[in-house]
């Protein structure tokens, strides 16, 4: 699919979307094809691409507080009231979408989609 009708179908800036896809093919989850079809593919299975993997990418850190980062140690760890509170949120939402692959958001797009179209019947 081109960038210039997914920009058109998502109403995103085509500038943007290619700043998007830039990110995108440089982590290997899309591959650009050349020529008058050309346009954008999955390199992998949509099964095996996870939301996480996909958010870390493009946003980095999902951590709801520096404390809970991989890596960051907290000088105040012994004390704090809030970081195995932290701790469980950032297990929660890791949990939630390495659940979540491209394959099921794309179903549940045709599903949302499907019941918008019913509704206008």
């Amino acid at each position: 699919m081109s960038l210039k009708e997914v920009s058109k179908r998502q109403d995103i800036s085509l500038h943007y979307l290619e700043q998007l896809a830039a990110q995108l093919r440089r982590a290997g989850f899309i591959r650009s094809v050349r020529g008058q079809k050309g346009g954008y593919l999955l390199a992998r299975p949509a099964t095996s691409i996870t939301a996480y993997e996909v958010v870390v990418v493009m946003e980095g850190s999902i951590a709801p507080v520096a404390c809970v980062e991989e890596g960051h140690e907290c000088s105040a760890a012994s004390v704090c009231g809030t970081q195995d509170l932290w701790g469980r949120v950032d297990e929660v939402i890791r949990e939630v979408l390495s659940a979540s692959t491209v394959a099921d958001l794309v179903q549940e797009a045709e599903i949302h989609e499907h019941q918008r179209l019913l509704q206008l019947v």
